[in-house]
């Protein structure tokens, strides 16, 4: 049977519809619902279908909706230090494992390496993890940087990278460095400015004259 232009648009947007509804990152599922809902929108126009067209219409204006309410809310980012026998700590860990494991496969707390530990808070709401120890006197080096799936927007790494630069370069670090332990850290790294030495590490330089 011969599937015309406008099946494949049907079939297209039902596709997008559902990949949205993976998704654990509000954010990106705004973005995928919204391009799903613009397909399905002109698949009900095209068709003559207005009750489809409509609906999928209005729901690409609740998506805009919200995508501007998220882009413009302004957040309030703190850090919250930790010592390494904090019990939710130990307990956030476990709970999170197995996503941990995603980015960092074969990760294992070790206290005494993590001499710099701090949450992520977003509003008061535990956003993320941040564990890592000082190498070489000057160097940081990361042993974790965990978002939780809700928070995956990237605001963490801007927080952590460029508005605590200064306070680590008032601790005596001048570069931060951490290995790709997996192909979505790796990609994470790079889009967040770190670049991979002849050793296979991930190095950013904390630039003081910034």
């Amino acid at each position: 049977m011969e599937i015309n232009i406008l099946q494949w648009i049907g079939y297209v947007a039902s596709v997008i519809i559902a990949l949205s509804m993976t998704m654990n990152s509000i954010v990106k599922f705004r973005w995928i619902n919204l391009a799903g809902a613009i397909t399905f929108s002109t698949y009900g126009f095209l068709i003559g279908a207005l009750p489809v067209g409509f609906l999928n219409g209005f729901i690409v204006c609740v998506d805009i909706y919200y995508l501007i309410s998220i882009y413009s809310k302004k957040e309030v980012f703190e850090t919250l230090e930790i010592r390494p026998d904090n019990k939710y700590l130990l307990r956030f860990l476990e709970f999170h494992n197995k996503e941990i494991q995603k980015f960092f496969p074969d990760f294992t707390y070790k206290p005494e390496m993590n001499t710099i530990s701090f949450f992520i808070l977003r509003n008061t709401a535990v956003a993320g993890l941040f564990l890592a120890h000082r190498e070489d006197n000057n160097v940081l080096k990361v042993g974790l940087d965990y978002v939780v799936p809700e928070y995956r927007d990237f605001k963490n790494s801007r927080f952590i990278y460029l508005r605590l630069r200064r306070k680590f370069i008032d601790d005596g670090f001048d570069k931060i460095i951490t290995s790709g332990n997996s192909e979505k850290y790796t990609k994470y790294l790079k889009r967040i400015g770190f670049t991979e030495n002849n050793n296979g590490m991930f190095v950013k330089i904390l630039d003081k004259t910034k």
